[in-house]
């Protein structure tokens, strides 16, 4: 099997060329999901049977819940990729990546209590998925501190790749968490193997939103590890052509 295409990614030089290439389509397809489902899911869904209107909060909550788990499973394949094959763009993903996700993380948990509030009737209960999600988010917090804490980057990359190791452990929790314990959070709003409870006007919309918040991670995420891996190659002299080009194409 050939894995050049793996040695590839472990590239600065190859990761800025390709990520610039990418990041106008991860743009345009997130302004576009992200508009589509947002507006269609708000403004033209119809209200739920029982909990009426306060159900459209789904459109932002469950996809920055999802991408707030994904983000973190992708810090630990950071974590790996890092610590076995010694990538350091492994390390700038990770790091460039973990500010998303504690935002990510952070709306969910806001907009899980504007919308337990009318359901629930509290803005946060000590539920086995809220609770979870929280320490979701103190990973994050955790992993941010640590990799500015530790001065030398070969140091902090080590650290914060066994933290995400570690932590996503707490994952699967999250997942299962409705299923294991007696829980007041509902269970999935949708899978892939089974058919959505909600009827397609409701559900379709929600699909375009999780899509373009993807996109929009991913798109973030490439700007992120752009500027990154400028800074920290900054004596390269691929970076100095390219920052010459840039001043050129300024003028």
């Amino acid at each position: 099997m050939n894995w050049t295409w793996f040695h590839k990614l472990g590239s600065p030089k190859w990761f800025y060329g390709i990520s610039g290439k990418l990041l106008p389509w991860l743009s345009l397809f997130a302004l576009l999901l992200m508009g589509s489902g947002v507006v269609w899911g708000l403004a033209f869904a119809p209200p739920d049977y029982q909990q009426g209107n306060s159900f459209r909060i789904i459109y932002i909550h469950v996809p920055t819940a999802l991408l707030a788990q994904s983000i973190y499973v992708m810090l630990a394949v950071c974590g790996v990729v890092g610590l076995v094959w010694k990538m350091k763009l492994a390390d700038v993903a990770l790091q460039c990546a973990a500010p998303i996700g504690a935002w990510m993380t952070a709306v969910a948990l806001v907009t899980g209590a504007i919308w337990g509030k009318p359901t629930w009737g509290s803005w946060w209960v000590w539920d086995a998925r809220l609770t979870s999600m929280l320490i979701l988010l103190f990973l994050y917090f955790g992993l941010i501190a640590l990799g500015n804490a530790i001065s030398n980057r070969d140091s902090a990359a080590k650290a914060c790749a066994v933290l995400a190791i570690v932590g996503v452990i707490n994952i699967p929790i999250i997942k299962y968490s409705v299923e294991w314990w007696n829980t007041l959070h509902q269970g999935a709003t949708f899978t892939l193997t089974e058919k959505p409870a909600m009827p397609v006007e409701m559900w379709l919309p929600l699909l375009l939103t999780v899509l373009g918040f993807y996109c929009f991670f991913g798109a973030v995420l490439l700007l992120r590890m752009r500027l990154e891996v400028l800074k920290r190659e900054s004596r390269a002299s691929w970076v100095k052509a390219e920052v010459q080009n840039s001043l050129e194409a300024a003028r």
